[in-house]
């Protein structure tokens, strides 16, 4: 049932214990009304009705020895905003190419055959805290190699691109911390997606990466809320806003303004053929009131 849906149940089955109550309970839904009013408010929307340069940019960067390489501009048709959704690709090209993408290091990725789409949030929305959510599903999944992937980062992190002087902090120390709402092992699973923190080892490119995680079951070629907020001192994971994973604690650990990226992998040198599509109905920021 949709939170609407849910909020309409709620407020009829509140109006026919009015019968009996009168004024009383009808002050009691108006506190009810003012209530789910105050908790949040959207101040970030993008329904992709179009790709907008004023909410995102690819993200040109080599990282975990990824064996494709991220392209720009939707090149090899790894980028597609149509018929009000965006499309994110890894595809198989019939030649390898020579890719233009860096590590941070300096490293020229080599020369490969899978090419794919990132996009991210960076110097164009960023937010402290609040609730990120996206819809979206997956075309195919639980295939070798595949990790698409809907996750925050610190704004201060120190790779590609670099836009701001003071973008010169390393993942995953404070200022670059990660939270991943939706991520699909496709090496591992076919009917679940991990979701949780990094939890910062306290030293550049040194992370925990499962203690505060847990992977959850759904049918992930259907279309799915996923999402994340700061509940006081926790991190609160939903799905279709149901609270599934909680990280106790660590919300604070979390205070520092992040973006947004939406990204495809390819993680492992196994073969495909094709393509591979997550596609995204929308994405929002809210802050509470």
């Amino acid at each position: 049932m949709s939170k609407t849906a849910t909020a309409a149940k709620f407020y009829r089955l509140l109006f026919l214990g009015c019968l009996t109550t009168t004024i009383s309970c009808t002050q009691e839904k108006g506190n009810n009304l003012q209530t789910e009013e105050r908790l949040w408010s959207i101040d970030f929307f993008d329904d992709f009705d179009a790709f907008d340069d004023a909410n995102w940019q690819d993200q040109r960067i080599w990282v975990n020895n990824e064996s494709h390489a991220y392209v720009p501009d939707g090149k090899y048709n790894t980028r597609e905003v149509s018929d009000g959704s965006l499309k994110i690709r890894v595809v198989k090209l019939d030649t390898p190419i020579v890719s233009d993408t860096y590590d941070k290091f300096g490293n020229l990725h080599p020369a490969t055959a899978y090419v794919a789409g990132r996009i991210c949030s960076k110097n164009r929305k960023e937010f402290v805290k609040g609730k990120w959510t996206a819809r979206l599903k997956l075309h195919s999944s639980g295939q070798p190699s595949q990790f698409p992937a809907w996750w925050i980062l610190g704004a201060q992190n120190n790779e590609s691109p670099i836009q701001e002087e003071n973008e010169n902090v390393c993942w995953p120390l404070y200022g670059s911390g990660e939270i991943d709402i939706f991520e699909h092992h496709g090496d591992y699973t076919a009917k679940e997606f991990t979701t949780g923190a990094i939890v910062s080892l306290d030293s550049c490119d040194k992370g925990d990466w499962w203690s505060a995680r847990k992977n959850i079951a759904t049918t992930l070629t259907e279309y799915h809320e996923y999402s994340v907020e700061w509940d006081d001192a926790d991190l609160v994971y939903r799905l279709d806003g149901t609270e599934i994973h909680r990280n106790i604690g660590m919300g604070d650990t979390y205070s520092e303004p992040m973006f947004a990226i939406l990204n495809y992998a390819k993680i492992t040198d196994s073969n495909m053929t094709g393509s591979w599509t997550m596609e995204v109905d929308w994405v929002k920021h809210e802050k509470r009131n």
